[in-house]
C-alpha cells in the first residue's frame, strides 16, 4: 500500500472519528438538557408575578442557590421553546441549558439578570426574535414576563454588558454571533428586555 493511499485511509478514519465524537457531545447535551427541563417542571410555577405582588418571601427562593442546579425554565414564546435554567455559566452548565451569570441579579430583585447560552444549541434562532417579543422566565416563586426592547453586537471580550441596571429589571441573554460561524465566534449577540 502506498504512502498517499494510507494517509488517506488515515484522514477519513479520523475525519470520521472527530464527527461521532461531534454527534455524540451533541446527544449528551440534548440528555442532559431534557433532563433538567424536567427537574426544572417539578417546582416551577406558572403563575405570572406582578411588580405589586413582589415581596421580600418572593426572592427567599434563590437562598442557596448551588452551580450546576437547575433553578427555572425559559420560555419563548415566539419560538415555543422551553429551555432549562442552569446556575452558573461554565461549560459544564452550558451543556445543560441557559446560564445564569451568578454576580448578577434574579427575577423579582431588581437588577440585570444575565442569562447566557449556545448560539447552536439552546439559543438556535435567536435572531428570529424581534423588539417586542416575549420573554418568560419561570422560578419556583413564579413566572416573570419581559418583553425586547433592544438587541446589540458585542466583541467577544467585551465586558460592559454586565452591569447594574438598579432600580431597573433588565433581562440580558447573550450568545455567540455570528449564528451561522464555524467555531469559536468573535462577536456577542445581546437581546435587553425588560
Amino acid at each position: 500500500m502506498s504512502l498517499r493511499k494510507l494517509l488517506s485511509i488515515l484522514l477519513i478514519v479520523v475525519g470520521g472519528g472527530f464527527c461521532l465524537f461531534a454527534a455524540w457531545q451533541f446527544g449528551d447535551s440534548y440528555f442532559q438538557q431534557d433532563k433538567m427541563l424536567k427537574e426544572a417542571k417539578a417546582f416551577v410555577s406558572d403563575e405570572i408575578i406582578s411588580r405589586d405582588e413582589l415581596t421580600p418571601e418572593n426572592t427567599d427562593a434563590y437562598n442557596d442557590l448551588i452551580e450546576g442546579d437547575s433553578i427555572g425554565i425559559l420560555y419563548i414564546p415566539r419560538l415555543d421553546r422551553e429551555i432549562p435554567i442552569i446556575e452558573g455559566t461554565h461549560e459544564d452548565e452550558l451543556a445543560k441549558g441557559v446560564g445564569h451569570f451568578s454576580s448578577t441579579a434574579l427575577p423579582g430583585q431588581n437588577d440585570q439578570i444575565l442569562l447566557s447560552g449556545h448560539r447552536d444549541t439552546v439559543f438556535r434562532q435567536f435572531g428570529e426574535l424581534e423588539h417586542g417579543d416575549e420573554i418568560h422566565v419561570k422560578m419556583k416563586n413564579g413566572t416573570f414576563v419581559y418583553t425586547i426592547f433592544d438587541t446589540d453586537i458585542v466583541d467577544a471580550d467585551d465586558r460592559t454588558v454586565i452591569r447594574s441596571t438598579a432600580p431597573d429589571e433588565i433581562l440580558t441573554l447573550s450568545t455567540c454571533y455570528p449564528f451561522s460561524y464555524i467555531g469559536s465566534a468573535p462577536d456577542r449577540y445581546i437581546i435587553y428586555a425588560k
